[in-house]
């Protein structure tokens, strides 16, 4: 029970490193990624590649599709110029996660410090700067706290029979990553867990794999809690993104061993594995649609205009 408490604590800290990351990158650059994306959509093409940075600078889909509902909902982007931001920020999401493959548990305690002094300057950038460190900081010990925990986690007899359940039934992984990536509202903690089983022995990359397709569901759950209310134009824009992904999830379910094996071909490591496995299903999903973005758009106003 005392591990069990640990890990949900690890999970705590890990989504307050993102808010933190998040708020001081979004202090860094904010307003002009926000004038930028309002610019930058006239074209499928180039919202897709403002979606790609504005994600990835803020380490956060779910809150640049928040941000592009609440334009929406307010007049000022139209629902087909969202389509490209949406197959951008799918791709954007995957930053953090190949970022996560790195070790850099020795610096967690000088990005603490670091950040910590750099929050006492009064100027923004530096400030902000600091606050950005602190959240890193706090990413990357959540993060050691999971591999640390994931064997001792794995020993619970509810935990070893889901694990087993998952590598003969794909349904139940599939519905691990989007009940947890909907309960916590972040698919970069859901995948960086599996990453930390992976890194123990505990889960199968192909187990992961599923797991990580699913995250890709159930992170829909937030755009779609911030277009209730807003209009039928941010509605619009919700269930493109829902649809985008759960037809992207199930084209890939076929192709997991494939997926799999394009990712070893990288890297002998099974946790970078599931990082450049997420990469290549985003990259290729979105890359695939952007071409029939309009079309897309055409496809979701017949299926929910009423």
């Amino acid at each position: 029970m005392y591990n069990l408490f640990l890990f949900l604590l690890f999970i705590g800290i890990f989504l307050a490193g993102m808010a933190v990351l998040r708020m001081g990158l979004f202090h860094l650059s904010g307003e002009a990624l926000q004038a930028l994306l309002l610019k930058l959509t006239n074209k499928p093409w180039k919202g897709f590649l403002t979606g790609i940075g504005f994600t990835g600078l803020l380490q956060s889909s779910s809150a640049v599709m928040v941000m592009t509902v609440g334009f929406v909902s307010a007049g000022s982007l139209t629902f087909p110029q969202t389509i490209g931001i949406i197959l951008g920020t799918n791709i954007g999401s995957t930053f953090i996660t190949e970022f996560l493959t790195f070790s850099l548990d020795s610096l967690i305690i000088p990005g603490l410090i670091c950040g910590a002094c750099l929050t006492c300057i009064p100027h923004l950038a530096l400030r902000s700067s600091g606050i950005a460190f602190i959240g890193l900081s706090a990413i990357f010990a959540a993060m050691s706290g999971f591999k640390y925990l994931s064997s001792p986690i794995a020993n619970y007899p509810i935990v070893q029979t889901l694990l087993i359940e998952m590598k003969e039934h794909w349904i139940i992984g599939l519905l691990v990553g989007i009940v947890l990536t909907a309960c916590i509202h972040s698919s970069s903690a859901v995948i960086g867990m599996a990453m930390s089983f992976l890194a123990s022995g505990e889960l199968s990359v192909s187990s992961a794999i599923i797991i990580m397709l699913g995250s890709n569901i159930g992170t829909c759950i937030t755009g779609y809690m911030a277009s209730i209310g807003s209009g039928k134009e941010a509605t619009f824009t919700a269930y493109a993104h829902i649809w985008l992904n759960v037809l992207g999830v199930f084209a890939f379910l076929p192709l997991v061993n494939q997926l799999e094996q394009l990712a070893a071909y990288f890297t002998p490591d099974p946790a970078t594995q599931l990082a450049h496995a997420s990469v290549l299903f985003n990259v290729i999903t979105s890359i695939i649609v952007l071409p029939f973005a309009k079309h897309f758009a055409n496809f979701i106003l017949f299926l929910h205009h009423r």
